[in-house]
């Protein structure tokens, strides 16, 4: 089996791949404190009650695959493969590996391996051109041509980041719980401040992304043409008031992974 892992700035997902299908995934926080030892006891601890998976660390995976946006985290994640996997090929998503995306940026070593690795899985699920809506820490808007390049992107305050600054700085606001309000129209401050968030931000992601699919297709191109993808972990929230987003695919990142090892290693089972 292949373990895949997503290490984000909030949370890093897990997923295990039994060939082209996900068979299991795991949810936990990131934490750049944390070492690679200790990062093999948690993973110990979720993998281990897997049927498919023998009680100690490493029995039954046969690669590994890794992207973070998060230096320290990815460090740790490379010692807990050399330390714990060394008998199997490993990836980390890194300049210098195979991922057949043409990046095509001002600074292509300067773009985050998620949204390359994003990118990826959207060329091959649903082919070009595309765009990829990533509701994370940062909400990341990733545009790829009908060649399958990756042309560039938006990056804007995620969700959370939203909710925990107006807890900050507004003297009669405090946090909420993100879920959506039975009303538009908000009848005290926690239904407000949900109805600013949700139908915020979904005006937010139908606003940027049809200015991008404009500048995607040109003045004579079909916006329809243009495949919009959501994903990541708060991508639920909006899905039922955004008006452009066409696919919900919540492992895009675990199924380029997937995608980059075959790349770079060969097939598994």
């Amino acid at each position: 089996m292949l373990l895949t892992i997503d290490a984000g700035n909030s949370q890093t997902v897990l997923g295990l791949f039994d060939g082209e299908e996900i068979v299991e995934h795991w949810r936990i926080s990131t934490d750049p404190r944390r070492t690679a030892d200790e990062l093999a006891v948690l993973m110990q601890g979720l993998m281990g009650m897997h049927p498919m998976l023998g009680s100690e660390l490493g029995d039954g995976i046969h690669g590994v695959a890794i992207c973070s946006t998060v230096p320290s985290v990815l460090h740790e994640l490379r010692e807990v493969t050399r330390r714990y996997y060394g008998d199997v090929p490993a990836v980390l998503v890194e300049p210098g590996v195979k991922t057949g995306i043409p990046i095509l940026t001002d600074q292509p070593k300067e773009v985050g391996a998620d949204r390359i690795v994003n990118a990826l899985a959207a060329v091959e699920l649903y082919g070009g051109p595309a765009i990829v809506v990533d509701f994370g820490t940062a909400t990341t808007f990733d545009a790829v041509s009908a060649k399958g390049e990756y042309l560039g992107g938006v990056i804007a305050p995620g969700i959370e980041i939203s909710v925990e600054a107006l807890g900050v700085r507004g003297a009669q606001l405090r946090k909420i719980e993100l879920a959506r309000p039975r009303k538009v129209i908000g009848k005290n401050t926690v239904e407000c401040m949900q109805s600013g968030i949700v139908y915020g931000f979904a005006g937010q992601v139908d606003g940027v992304v049809t200015r991008m699919t404009r500048e995607l297709v040109g003045p004579d191109g079909d916006p329809s043409d243009v495949r919009v993808i959501a994903t990541g972990g708060l991508a639920p929230m909006v899905l039922g008031e955004s008006t452009v987003i066409d696919d919900h695919e919540p492992w895009l990142t675990l199924i380029g992974l997937r995608l980059v090892y075959e790349r770079n290693v060969g097939a598994f089972s």
